[in-house]
């Protein structure tokens, strides 16, 4: 990435929405103002150059763009609609780095106080690596916890899904093999392309876990959610407590399957076609 000489920036305050943004039921129904701030690191030298506005960002139509932002679908959390307009200032391909700053001044809070806000930080990503997660889960109202987890993962800063599998049933699988009577697992595989490192997405699938309720007892227990790192590029890895590619993912037909849906020429590394991978769990 090239260095914005001078440190050149737009900064845009104050920007006003009514959004329906919150955790409680009145926050939803009845809505609010929110306050946003933007300090987008870009390029400048050829706007001031050439004196034409295609040159550099339009702040007016970044700031129509912020306000549409938060008249969106409601989140419960201001730290999400940050995240998201800073999305919206990255689309701009020159824009390096964007700051945003979401105040909420009629936030719910019981005690008198001058503001709450939350700021973000995103840069645009050098590059990114294709990244393929298993998705799982055979507790609870399983469709709708793997519906909330693949929202969160296209909300997930420096990750950017391509696709994802439809759900395939199968039988638990514990230390002792199949076991028909244990509640039956719902699979999917998801696919990206990521600027995360491999620990560090490691790292937000296993929070995203707890999130909805993973506890870690017994091995190939029963789970409320299951998010498996398959594969990151063709990273080669064994360390405590990651191996990449995954070292089972060529054994699990419930992994291979909603895989080869998601994408029909799928490889894993080192293994090869996913298609013949699956052929042969099916011959045996």
């Amino acid at each position: 990435m090239n260095p914005v000489p001078g440190g050149d920036r737009i900064v845009l305050r104050g920007v006003r929405g009514f959004g329906h943004h919150g955790v409680l039921p009145e926050e939803r129904r009845d809505g609010q103002e929110f306050v946003v701030d933007l300090e987008l690191e870009l390029p400048l030298s050829v706007a001031a150059a050439t004196d034409r506005v295609t040159a550099t960002v339009h702040y007016g139509e970044l700031a129509e763009q912020v306000v549409a932002a938060i008249e969106r679908d409601p989140v419960d959390l201001i730290e999400t609609l940050a995240d998201r307009i800073a999305g919206v200032a990255l689309q701009d391909d020159r824009v390096q780095r964007v700051v945003v700053v979401v105040h909420k001044p009629a936030a719910p809070i019981p005690v008198p106080f001058g503001d709450v806000a939350v700021r973000v930080e995103r840069r645009r990503a050098d590059g990114d690596r294709p990244v393929v997660v298993a998705m799982g889960g055979n507790l609870g109202d399983v469709e709708r916890t793997l519906d909330a987890a693949v929202a969160a993962l296209h909300r997930l800063p420096g990750l950017v899904v391509t696709a994802v599998s439809g759900s395939h049933e199968t039988i638990a699988v514990t230390t002792a093999g199949p076991d028909g009577s244990r509640p039956r697992y719902r699979n999917r595989v998801l696919l990206g392309r990521s600027s995360l490192s491999p620990r560090d997405l490691l790292a937000a699938l296993l929070a995203i876990e707890q999130v909805f309720g993973r506890t870690r007892g017994e091995r190939w227990g029963d789970r409320t959610l299951d998010l498996d790192l398959i594969a990151h590029g063709d990273d080669a890895i064994d360390e405590p407590g990651l191996t990449l590619p995954h070292p089972r993912a060529h054994e699990r037909a419930f992994v291979l399957a909603p895989w080869l849906e998601a994408d029909p020429q799928a490889r894993l590394a080192g293994r090869g076609s996913v298609r013949h991978l699956l052929a042969a769990l099916e011959e045996r």
